[in-house]
């Protein structure tokens, strides 16, 4: 009986030998570059973190002290934290703050995916389409807020000269409290539902088109298609814009200052306006940090959770 036969080949123990030795030495290199580029981007990583981690331990030690912008004043321990909790201003910051960060992250999605969807087709004039609804987000803060503070700042601003045009009285945006709140949201809107687009519109793009063209052969409505198709396919990159849009509402400062300051009588104050006025304008720098580590520890716990869902996704 031949080798072959025999179900052994002359070679295999040779060959096999020779697999696990390339395996072993493919493991040493990568592990060797993985060493490499730690080595490389260890001293970024220290000075970066040197570079933070100065003022974040400065900003715990001063929110556990009583002094003002400059001096640090005596020990306090947590009783700013305390006073923090207790202050029912913190409590209806913190409820505006919900409101503020639900209708920029839910109510930009709606609008920018929307687009994206509606734009994914190609058609005569797609391009400048695009680019004229990323207008509100590459135009600066400032411009934006000051076109809002014309169009309803004031009885004879626009909106309000059109509405009172209409029989519907003078109707003041920025001096009623429901009214304020409910353009604030509508600016925070408007302002970021272009980021919201590009990320829907990427995501798009990453869905093969051969699943649209079974899913129609199969007699797939469009509306089943975005239900079973493109919301679970780009529910990873949904995730992550969430995430993002809620950082960037939770600290949005210059939205709202710009174009109500907080006003009226605190009714579109939120924790990043409340916190400043705390440090600069009351000059109670603990106060407003505790403020700020606050939003913070929510902000983390909450991307966590977010996270926890992207990372179901994955597996």
């Amino acid at each position: 009986m031949t080798e072959e036969a025999a179900g052994t080949l002359p070679g295999d123990g040779r060959h096999m030998g020779r697999f696990a030795l390339r395996r072993r030495s493919g493991r040493s290199v990568r592990a060797g570059q993985r060493s490499v580029l730690a080595g490389l981007a260890l001293p970024s990583i220290v000075l970066m973190a040197a570079i933070n981690a100065y003022p974040l331990v400065f900003a715990l030690v001063q929110s556990m002290h009583g002094g003002g912008l400059l001096r640090l004043g005596r020990f306090v321990g947590f009783r700013n934290y305390l006073n923090v909790f207790a202050d029912p201003a913190f409590w209806s910051a913190a409820t505006f703050t919900l409101i503020f960060t639900l209708c920029g992250v839910f109510g930009s999605w709606i609008v920018g995916f929307g687009l994206a969807v509606l734009l994914k087709p190609r058609f005569p004039g797609r391009s400048l389409f695009k680019v004229l609804l990323l207008l509100p987000w590459i135009v600066p803060i400032v411009v934006t807020s000051m076109s809002w503070n014309w169009l309803v700042a004031t009885p004879r601003s626009l909106l309000p000269s059109v509405m009172e045009g209409f029989g519907l009285g003078p109707v003041m945006f920025l001096a009623n409290p429901a009214i304020a709140m409910l353009t604030v949201c509508l600016f925070k809107i408007w302002i970021s539902y272009p980021f919201m687009m590009m990320m829907g519109a990427a995501a798009l793009e990453s869905i093969d088109k051969s699943i649209y063209e079974a899913a129609t052969l199969d007699g797939a409505t469009p509306r089943q298609q975005l239900r079973h198709i493109v919301l679970p396919m780009t529910a990873r990159s949904t995730f992550i814009s969430w995430i993002l849009m809620t950082m960037f509402s939770v600290n949005d400062f210059a939205t709202i200052y710009l174009l109500t300051g907080g006003g009226p009588v605190n009714a579109t104050t939120s924790l990043i306006v409340l916190a400043y006025r705390s440090v600069f304008q009351d000059f109670l720098p603990g106060y407003g940090i505790a403020i700020s580590f606050a939003m913070t520890a929510v902000l983390v716990c909450l991307s966590l959770l977010l996270f926890r869902q992207v990372r179901k996704m994955d597996l």
